[in-house]
């Protein structure tokens, strides 16, 4: 299906007045970043990258998109010429789906003619601002887990695709399944569920409704207990499935004690090995007020997929160098002998320094200690990734350091690595190994500065 009218009506009208100036094939350099961390977090974890990938390939102009665009005017005949023959042919480089970022890291750099980056900006930005935010809220839930798994339960909560990227967004953060089958299908998250109060109304007793689920499902399934009163519905299940039972759910309540009072009451009736589950309406606050409780998993639905609070990561896509010549023509990436001018707005509040940038985390026995942003000219332009840097700041030496900075697209190609579910599970493995760079500090819950300084260089 094609993302080309997923954007918002002024990109198209930018490109006609760029086609109409001679400026259209300006090679230029565009740049995702945000400013601050959402909730003043302490670091992010970026997700949706796989997708952006997807849908710029599938950014193209059919016949319907055209005839919709003609018949409302929205752009002249040349520019629907223009549109017609449409595909972007330009790089794509930026940080790996999973690496945690920080204020003003160069999440992704677009470069390509003015006409076929600027269009991207609003597909690009709206699935990395949702993902995004809903990755980093379910990174500190994970973090707040120490260890618990936690399933993705929140898709009456959203509209039907955002539901799909959450699930998404979430198992990259650390979350162990999805309730939303189409993320299973899509992209290869485990799926998970069995009953909900439902179920349990719908029969003549909580015993007929739990022997016609353990008869569906076996012993190992999970048993709803609180629909009327916990204590019965313990008893209940535990004489139902025997102590073999594989778990009980718990939707309500105060779940400290309640999980305590639970788990003594397993324990007395010689199911050791039933596990408990929690959900109802969990955050990470919640999550980590249950540390000391005796839960063995848990299940997030609102709190996950509206980002807790931040729903939008607060990525903006800015034009950040361009080159500085007059023979505009051509298209792709833009070779050639001319140099490259950096610009930027000055906006009050908004200002951010121009040109293009490259990234790299020092990294010091094994601990990130710093982000590390590279201005790139003409002398330097080795935006393929490579670091060759080897002082901090300070003119130490470093120990190590992590270049950030992978190239994602290549002449409108996209590196088939970072793609469909083995791209899901690359992203999956490299946030946990990027989590645990970081620093004890990184992990807590309330508001603060960013765990590492962003350095310019």
């Amino acid at each position: 299906m094609t993302t080309a009218l997923r954007t918002d009506r002024y990109e198209l009208t930018m490109v006609e007045a760029a086609l109409r100036s001679g400026r259209a094939n300006r090679q230029c350099v565009f740049e995702v970043f945000g400013r601050r961390l959402p909730g003043e977090r302490r670091y992010g974890v970026l997700a949706g990258t796989g997708r952006v990938l997807d849908a710029i390939v599938a950014f193209r102009f059919g016949g319907p998109e055209l005839d919709w665009l003609a018949d409302e005017r929205v752009v002249d005949d040349a520019t629907l010429a223009y549109l017609a023959d449409y595909r972007f042919t330009g790089t794509v480089e930026g940080y790996r789906e999973g690496e945690v970022y920080f204020s003003h890291s160069p999440v992704l750099t677009v470069r390509g003619t003015f006409a076929e980056a600027v269009m991207l900006e609003t597909v690009v930005l709206s699935i990395l601002n949702y993902d995004t935010a809903v990755a980093t809220a379910a990174a500190r839930m994970v973090a707040a887990a120490e260890g618990r798994p936690i399933a993705e339960m929140g898709s009456r909560r959203a509209n039907e695709s955002a539901a799909v990227a959450a699930a998404r967004a979430a198992y990259i953060a650390g979350f162990s399944a999805t309730s939303n089958l189409e993320a299973g299908r899509q992209w290869g998250v485990p799926t998970m569920g069995t009953a909900a109060h439902s179920f349990t109304l719908l029969h003549d007793s909580e015993e007929e409704a739990f022997r016609a689920q353990v008869a569906s499902l076996g012993p190992d399934t999970t048993l709803l207990v609180d629909t009327y009163d916990l204590r019965t519905g313990v008893e209940t299940a535990v004489r139902v499935a025997g102590p073999s039972l594989g778990a009980v759910r718990l939707d309500s309540g105060d779940l400290p004690s309640l999980v305590r009072d639970v788990r003594a009451q397993l324990d007395a009736l010689g199911a050791v090995t039933t596990r408990i589950t929690v959900t109802s309406d969990l955050d990470e606050y919640a999550i980590a007020a249950l540390r000391g409780a005796p839960v063995d998993s848990y299940g997030v639905g609102t709190s996950v997929v509206t980002g807790s609070g931040s729903p939008a990561a607060g990525f903006v896509y800015k034009l950040v160098a361009r080159r500085d010549n007059n023979n505009d023509s051509g298209s792709g990436s833009g070779s050639g002998s001319e140099g490259w001018m950096p610009v930027a707005k000055l906006s009050p509040g908004k200002a951010s320094p121009g040109g293009a940038k490259r990234a790299e985390r020092v990294i010091r026995d094994g601990v990130a200690v710093a982000e590390r942003i590279i201005v790139v000219d003409d002398r330097n332009d080795d935006h393929d990734g490579d670091s060759d840097s080897d002082s901090d700041s300070d003119g130490e030496p470093d120990r190590d350091v992590r270049s950030l900075t992978v190239a994602l697209m290549t002449d409108g190609n996209p590196d088939p690595r970072w793609l469909g579910p083995e791209g899901v599970r690359a992203a999956r493995e490299h946030r946990a190994a990027a989590v645990a760079e970081l620093p004890g500090a990184a992990l807590r819950l309330s508001r603060g500065e960013p765990a590492l300084p962003t350095l310019t260089a």
